[in-house]
Formats: C-alpha cells, sequence, structure tokens
C-alpha cells in the first residue's frame, strides 16, 4: 500500500516538473555578475540557459546548501554519540570482565573461609 502510494506522489512529482519545463523552455541568460559591475570589472561571464533548468538548479542549489548546513551544525550532536558509543562499549567490556572475575567457581567459598580464619 505504501509503496503504491510511493509510487504514485512520485508519478505526480514528474508530471508536474514535466509540465513546468515545457511551460519554462524561453531561453534566458545567466549572468555571475550584474551587467554594470561586469563591466567595471571587466568580467562579462554569461550563458543562456532554458529557464526551467535555472530554476531547477536554483531549487537543486538550495537542497543541497540546506543539507549541507543541517550536516555541519548537526556535527556537535555525531561527536557525543560517538563519544557516548565508545564509552558504552568500555563499560559494557568492564561489565564482562567483573562478570567473568566473580563467576569463577570457589572464589566466594575461598573468601569465606579466609575471611573466618582471619577473624
Amino acid at each position: 500500500m505504501l509503496r503504491t502510494l510511493r509510487y504514485a506522489l512520485i508519478a505526480v512529482l514528474l508530471l508536474v516538473l514535466l509540465t513546468m519545463a515545457l511551460a519554462n523552455r524561453t531561453v534566458v541568460p545567466v549572468r555571475f555578475l550584474p551587467e554594470d559591475v561586469g563591466a567595471l570589472l571587466g568580467l562579462s561571464w554569461q550563458m543562456e540557459l532554458p529557464l526551467f533548468l535555472v530554476i531547477l538548479g536554483g531549487v537543486a542549489a538550495g537542497v543541497l546548501i540546506g543539507f549541507t548546513w543541517e550536516w555541519l551544525r548537526e556535527h556537535k550532536h555525531r561527536k557525543t554519540a560517538s563519544q557516548r558509543g565508545r564509552d558504552l562499549a568500555r563499560l559494557e567490556r568492564e561489565l564482562e570482565v567483573m562478570r567473568d572475575s566473580r563467576s569463577v567457581p570457589g572464589d566466594d567459598v575461598l573468601a569465606l573461609i579466609e575471611k573466618r580464619k582471619a577473624g
């Protein structure tokens, strides 16, 4: 059921993107700098692209910048989780060593006998 719903949503999204691309086929100039600033600096980098590529490129750049920003923002949380995972593994190893040393048969009995002899 969910797989079918996911495929239906993807199909609708593709249809919307295709419709937008067909409606915005006009070629537009894309400049790196405004004309006046480009003339002042001697840089006049310009491309002509279909408008839908400009729109989709802007959306893709925004998503990429957002994901990168979140990844950098969550660094401290990942670092804390990693440190706590290492601490947990170390404590579990120590607990296993303690359990193994206490589970040796006869240790408790010998300790009680030695206490009686001393007392």
